[in-house]
């Protein structure tokens, strides 16, 4: 008996292949880049942030960000401490989000240079004064007038000797300290200026 014969395949061309694998990648990718653009068409992306002098936004450490010295913060003593070891204290009140106090950290680190080793310098954030009751002379909040920033020189006997606010200027700040301390002025502590060497940074300088 005889056999039907088997019914001839026909395998396709690698050609056609090769192009619906290509045609599959495509449909692939451009399913894929419409899912992305959804995805930014609907989820809030963050806006970008940028450090500056001129607002009330928190940036971060002032004093590193515009100063270049993130060492005045925490400070090393405290005002009790301070009156307690009769050493002089220079306070300064100041707020991370105001820009004034952004403008006035150059000062402060300046101030922490020539005299870091004869004062307790004691920066702080009124952040935790605000509203609190005064527990006298031994606290902060006792010398604060709700103002930043603001300066106090306290000498050893525990006396206010300078107290004041705004954009004190340095070597004001510095013939207080001298004569809270008894030691005299330097040259470079005599006449000061402040002096931006970029858009966020600056330091106070002797003038020549």
């Amino acid at each position: 008996m005889a056999s039907c014969p088997r019914p001839l395949l026909i395998q396709p061309s690698s050609c056609a292949t090769r192009c619906r694998r290509v045609g599959l990648r495509f449909r692939i990718t451009a399913l894929a880049i419409a899912v992305f653009a959804l995805l930014v068409g609907v989820l809030p992306l963050p806006e970008p942030a940028f450090a500056s002098l001129d607002n009330d936004r928190y940036d971060g450490n002032i004093y590193a960000l515009y100063a270049g010295n993130g060492s005045l913060v925490p400070p090393r003593s405290s005002l009790p401490q301070a009156l307690q070891e009769r050493r002089v204290a220079l306070l300064v009140y100041y707020l991370d989000d105001a820009s004034v106090s952004k403008r006035f950290a150059p000062v402060v680190s300046e101030l922490q240079r020539l005299w870091g080793n004869s004062v307790e310098l004691i920066p702080l954030t009124t952040d935790l004064l605000q509203g609190r009751p005064d527990q006298g002379a031994a606290d902060p909040a006792h010398y604060w007038k709700g103002v930043i920033p603001q300066v106090v020189v306290i000498d050893q006997d525990g006396r206010v000797v300078f107290d004041a606010s705004g954009q004190v200027d340095v070597d004001t700040i510095n013939a207080a300290v001298s004569k809270a301390t008894g030691i005299p002025l330097g040259p470079d502590q005599l006449s000061s200026s402040t002096v931006s060497f970029n858009e966020l940074n600056s330091e106070v300088v002797p003038r020549r």
